[in-house]
């Protein structure tokens, strides 16, 4: 059963720190979410926003504890599930975060950023081939999305000449 929205003013304090946080401003951010009263902390929009705003401070190990809670409280939303192996592979726990976001690539069949990680995991431990196929994978389901946010992203280094040759070869076939 999916979460109740959160109830004014509730709600309210919420978007305004999702604003904050979307401006770069987390002092403010962490205000707002401050002004949200202790009854609805366990509430998963809350502890979302409280993982964005952690992971601004690179608090990973807090991140960890945010997303297990995320997915504690509403297992069907994907975002606990990325967040968590996120916070894996920022404390170099990559394999684990590989191991972990395994475990759900098939209840969320329609996400493209759960195959996508995965090759960025496996491209950082050297599973190059491997990371090609995840790659192909999440290119299948948003070829743009995929590429617009693989140009930046160097866990994709090692397969970035791999990355590039795919791309020129489907612009020559255009």
């Amino acid at each position: 059963m999916p979460n109740r929205p959160l109830p004014p003013p509730a709600s309210h304090y919420l978007l305004a720190a999702q604003g904050w946080l979307e401006l770069g401003d987390a002092e403010s951010a962490g205000e707002e979410l401050a002004a949200i009263g202790v009854e609805h902390h366990g509430h998963p929009d809350f502890i979302e926003v409280s993982w964005h705003l952690e992971a601004r401070h690179r608090n990973w190990e807090r991140c960890i504890e945010m997303a297990e809670l995320l997915i504690r409280a509403s297992p069907e939303r994907v975002d606990g599930w990325i967040h968590l192996s996120f916070a894996l592979h920022e404390l170099h726990r990559t394999t684990e975060a590989f191991e972990q976001l395994l475990t759900v690539v098939d209840r969320f069949p329609k996400v493209w950023t759960i195959p996508y990680n995965l090759a960025c995991y496996c491209a950082q431990v050297g599973r190059l081939d491997e990371a090609k196929e995840w790659y192909e994978k999440a290119a299948a389901q948003d070829r743009a999305a995929v590429e617009s946010a693989s140009e930046a992203d160097s866990d994709l280094d090692p397969i970035r000449s791999w990355i590039l040759s795919k791309k020129r070869t489907r612009k020559d076939e255009l």
